[in-house]
């Protein structure tokens, strides 16, 4: 072995059990005399960068594997502790200045606002404690029940007292719910006679300072008579109480050209939908210039008088979720919800034994001229887009009416 010190050995290409014995001293030996000696093509390869093989490689994998199945079973039955805040609308509250109104103290207190809609559910965590008056025109249930699709009811309730999560417009109003609406498929439907005795329960019964109607029905030009929703409707105005209505939801290229009644009656607030931009919605309804009897609409009373946050706005909803919708309804309830601040703020404008219609009118010229100033109307946008904190500040310092 004496024979073989300095001399290193370098296995053969293509038979790596052969070593040849190569003196280090020769310049080259790898990559030139080697090559030209034993014919190895003396071209020098390029350096590929190889990881090492780890012995826990595999167990690694077979551990995160494991995790994420572990993370999948706990997802599926509903027992994974962590979970992802829903999304909020709180844009629609901030930008029509709603939260200024609540931050100098208003809640609705002592306003009594009453719906017509599916009814409600009380068991989603953020209306827990909520204090519902409830009647039931689908069935004869006496506890609050939702018999909507998506919930519909809950989900405009949500939008006025939910709390924690996010918090509603008007949490301290007394709310009337009157069940309605029933689901008819992908749709909520309700006979005229049904929301039309909804409506006289909310006047009579209830007692209500405001009327939120977060529905509708076509206009019949053919008709000689009037409908007994757009009746009732009427009559609620006539005894002083405000009634807030949705525009409709025909927009676009089927738009009639009309707003849902009884979104027509001239001194109801008739709402329309706008997104977190100010534009109007695309299947927001268009007004019409002349009303049911033929006259021309004058200022302030043009339809629809404005427009309100109403699309992809996050709601309570079925089995303690929160639901995104998009509508004039939602936007009915942000008119409705800012009006029960004004009135808190205003009792005086509140319905009496003797009222009229006198604070009605004061109230809608106060909306569009606070929106309005130069009194110019769309007829999709109406006098412009809710500013709670403006029609607040239109509001007269001295009122009679």
């Amino acid at each position: 072995m004496e024979d073989f010190q300095g001399i290193e050995l370098l296995p053969e290409p293509g038979e790596p059990r052969i070593l040849s014995a190569i003196d280090p001293s020769t310049r080259g030996f790898q990559d030139q005399w080697r090559a030209e000696v034993i014919g190895w093509a003396p071209v020098l390869p390029d350096s590929v960068s190889i990881r090492p093989r780890r012995a826990f490689s595999v167990i690694s994998g077979a551990a995160i594997a494991l995790v994420m199945a572990l993370i999948v079973v706990l997802w599926q039955s509903d027992l994974l502790l962590l979970e992802l805040p829903p999304p909020s609308s709180e844009w629609a509250f901030e930008d029509t200045n709603i939260r200024d109104l609540q931050e100098v103290g208003l809640t609705g207190e002592d306003v009594r606002l009453c719906m017509v809609d599916t009814g409600i559910s009380l068991s989603h965590s953020a209306l827990e404690g909520s204090k519902v008056e409830f009647k039931d025109f689908v069935g004869s249930e006496i506890s609050p029940i939702d018999y909507g699709t998506i919930s519909h009811g809950t989900l405009m309730a949500g939008l006025l007292i939910s709390s924690g999560y996010q918090d509603g417009i008007a949490q301290g109003v007394t709310l009337g719910m009157a069940a309605a609406l029933s689901a008819d498929g992908d749709d909520n439907t309700g006979s005229e006679s049904r929301v039309a005795s909804a409506i006289r329960w909310c006047i009579f019964d209830f007692e209500a300072d405001i009327i939120s109607l977060s529905l509708g029905g076509e206009q019949n030009q053919e008709s000689s008579r009037e409908g007994a929703t757009v009746s009732a409707t009427r009559q609620a105005l006539d005894l002083g109480i405000y009634v807030v209505a949705a525009a409709g939801n025909d927009g676009g290229s089927t738009d009639d050209g009309y707003v849902s009644a009884p979104g027509n009656v001239p001194l109801a607030i008739t709402v329309g939908a706008s997104d977190r931009f100010n534009e109007v919605w695309s299947k927001s309804s268009s007004g019409e210039q002349v009303d049911s009897e033929g006259n021309l609409r004058v200022y302030p009373n043009q339809k629809p008088e404005l427009t309100a946050p109403g699309v992809s706005i996050v709601s309570t909803g079925m089995n303690d979720e929160w639901f995104s919708s998009s509508g004039t309804s939602d936007a009915t309830v942000f008119v409705a919800g800012a009006l029960a601040l004004i009135l808190e703020e205003h009792p005086e404008l509140k319905r009496s034994n003797d009222s009229g219609t006198g604070c009605i009118e004061l109230v809608k010229s106060s909306l569009a001229s606070s929106l309005s100033p130069d009194m110019t109307h769309d007829t999709r946008e109406g006098y412009g887009v809710l500013d709670a904190k403006a029609w607040m500040d239109s509001i007269p310092s001295s009122i009679d009416c």
